[in-house]
């Protein structure tokens, strides 16, 4: 045995070579013959939408009772984006007051004492205690824990996280 490789069967050259004959007989050649179409009343000429269709009766007194309505016009299609936008903003603002609670909280203590930060605060608070009856905050509380978890992580020899005052 040599450490050589053998030399291919088709000359190498900078450009490849128009082999004619295949080295893989053809498929149908080796296959026995089939039995053949199937017998059919298929007609040639024939379109399938050109078959009557029956249409659902249910579906033809809603459209008499209840026929459709003319397409909107500039201002119905503005009508209809605002109250789109106006229901997105109003689930959005109602997820984060149920899942983020604690935030307006956090916004009342950073603020100067006042009448406002001080109605703020202490409705937060009552809020923020209610929800937690439920468990709403877990996830909040979970995602900050893992945060806080990845701040504090050290690599080996290295100095640990400061803490805060």
């Amino acid at each position: 045995m040599t450490d050589e490789r053998d030399p291919p069967d088709i000359p190498l050259q900078p450009f490849p070579v128009h082999r004619p004959e295949s080295p893989f007989p053809p498929l149908y050649e080796s296959l026995p013959p089939g039995p053949g179409d199937p017998y059919s009343d298929w007609n040639q000429n024939a379109d399938a939408h050109d078959l009557p269709t029956r249409e659902n009766r249910l579906a033809a007194l809603g459209r008499f009772a209840f026929p459709p309505a003319p397409p909107l016009d500039d201002e119905g299609v503005a009508a209809r984006d605002r109250r789109w936008t106006s229901r997105t903003i109003f689930v959005t603002a109602a997820f984060l007051l149920v899942f983020n609670a604690v935030s307006p909280l956090n916004w009342s203590r950073q603020q100067p004492p006042g009448w406002l930060q001080g109605t703020v605060q202490s409705l937060s608070e009552v809020w923020v205690a209610q929800l937690a009856v439920f468990g709403v905050d877990m996830p909040r509380q979970g995602v900050r824990d893992a945060w806080m978890a990845a701040c504090d992580a050290r690599f080996l020899g290295q100095e640990p996280a400061p803490t805060a005052p």
